[in-house]
């Protein structure tokens, strides 16, 4: 008899099994795909770790969750640094003063900062009147106004409209203000995207790093926990269960289906050394039909395990996606509805006696990576706290 089975060997899974395995406890991990790591799965390809879904830094403020990853990998100081394209023009991403040079050829951040006063207050006055209320009555109600009311028309012209309406398949005029809350503006010459104390991607990959958090613990990929006579079979044989699937999924949709957008990743392995010169191009325009450009060995600098240049490169071409059950689930749409339907499911979840359900998956939120290991931290300390 295990005391615990945990369902996912992802990131959120990998650190609950640790930490019970640790403290005594016997542990039994299952996972539906072929490998661990979930979206954090690296594979080796001619020496370059493949961010097989997605891209993925790990960057925290958190010294605690930055401290408890050094326990299964030594990190590099890769910075995330993308740069954005839109129809041949090359910008700095975040915005940043390099971003606003480029696009007006502005030098000091009083400039910058009045180019962006000017048209957002120009936005807001003509839409106001258009509505016949004073501009200062005027209240974003989609994600273009609330987009151009913090940032300007230059930017989201260029910069975020294209790019937006590929992720989410819908104009920003149709998508709900609450998706863009704030629109970081960085009146420095930094092109650091996060701007976190700690920052970097493990050497050698997020797969080996998984191995380390799950060493020791029995492990079966492949399962399906919820195959229903498999899952029956798996619950006789444990005390307490973790899933970290989708919680919709968990009650088998029972209530209904909650709504993600998904990806589909295009590799292609090219013969030469350099293809962009960058890690991650996002191209922003809305013609290009991908959103980004991941050329992955710049996570590591360019360089193998044993710091030589490697002679080929592999790049990911990224497109998003509708999502339809049984395609991979990436981000919640956490519109009005869907909410309300989680919502409903967590009450379902809060009466369960044997079974905690969390993880991005199964809390419907798109996590961090440090966010993911601090929540399933938080989860193994109250479990057992409780013992």
């Amino acid at each position: 008899m295990y005391d615990y089975l945990i369902v996912g060997a992802g990131i959120y899974g990998a650190v609950c099994a640790h930490e019970l395995h640790k403290r005594g406890y016997r542990v039994l991990v299952v996972e539906k795909k072929d490998h661990i790591g979930g979206n954090i799965y690296t594979e080796c390809i001619e020496g370059i770790h493949v961010h097989k879904y997605g891209a993925h830094i790990f960057h925290t403020n958190d010294r605690r969750v930055w401290d408890y990853v050094n326990q299964f990998a030594d990190f590099n100081r890769y910075t995330n640094s993308p740069v954005a394209n839109y129809k041949g023009e090359l910008y700095s991403l975040p915005f940043n003063m390099y971003t606003f040079n480029r696009m007006w050829g502005v030098i000091t951040p009083d400039e910058a900062e009045a180019r962006i006063a000017g048209q957002r207050q120009s936005y807001i006055e003509s839409r106001a009147s258009e509505m016949g209320i004073a501009p200062e009555e005027f209240v974003p109600s989609n994600l273009e106004e609330q987009a151009i009311s913090l940032v300007g028309t230059d930017i989201y012209e260029r910069l975020i409209k294209g790019y937006t309406e590929k992720q989410w398949g819908r104009r920003c005029s149709d998508l709900p203000s609450s998706i863009i809350r704030r629109l970081p503006v960085r009146l420095t010459y930094d092109n650091n995207y996060f701007n976190a104390l700690y920052q970097g991607i493990p050497i050698g990959g997020y797969t080996r790093m998984t191995e380390r958090m799950l060493d020791g613990i029995e492990v079966r990929t492949g399962v399906d926990y919820l195959d229903p006579p498999v899952r029956i079979a798996l619950e006789k044989q444990a005390k307490r269960i973790i899933y970290t699937g989708p919680i919709d999924a968990f009650y088998y949709y029972k209530l209904g289906y909650l709504e993600y957008r998904s990806l589909r990743f295009e590799e292609e392995l090219i013969e030469k050394e350099n293809y962009q010169g960058n890690a991650v191009i996002n191209y922003t325009d809305a013609d290009t039909p991908y959103t980004r450009i991941v050329e992955h060995k710049w996570f590591e600098f360019g360089l193998d395990a044993s710091g030589q240049s490697i002679p080929v490169t592999l790049i990911s071409r990224e497109y998003s996606l509708e999502w339809k059950p049984g395609v991979e689930s990436y981000y919640p749409i956490g519109d009005e509805r869907n909410m309300a339907l989680y919502n409903r499911y967590r009450e379902l979840a809060g009466r369960e006696e044997r079974s905690f359900i969390g993880g991005r998956l199964g809390e419907y939120k798109y996590y961090d990576m440090d966010t993911a290991v601090a929540r399933a931290l938080e989860l193994t300390d109250s479990l057992t706290r409780e013992s």
